[in-house]
């Protein structure tokens, strides 16, 4: 066997390189800052669950009192200032 010559290695390179410039946009979707991020966001919601509510919600109503006696300001024409 012929030891393989430097032009044989160069060229092989350059076809390495060129093959991960061309699959570069699916290589980056798959393992890419954003995939990492949806992969950890998939995880951290699989933990998650829906609580339903109660029909009668104390808390849902105390918001509701204490938006209706919030102190209301009336609004200034800024017209009759000019």
């Amino acid at each position: 066997m012929r030891p393989v010559g430097w032009i044989a290695i160069l060229l092989l390179a350059a076809a390495v390189i060129v093959l991960i410039g061309a699959e570069w946009p699916r290589l980056s979707q798959r393992m890419g800052g954003e995939a990492w991020a949806g992969r950890k966001r998939r995880r951290r919601r699989q933990h998650l669950r829906v609580i339903q509510g109660e029909e009668n919600d104390d808390f849902a109503q105390s918001v509701q009192r204490d938006l209706e006696n919030l102190p209301v300001i009336e609004e200034r024409d800024d017209r009759q200032r000019r």
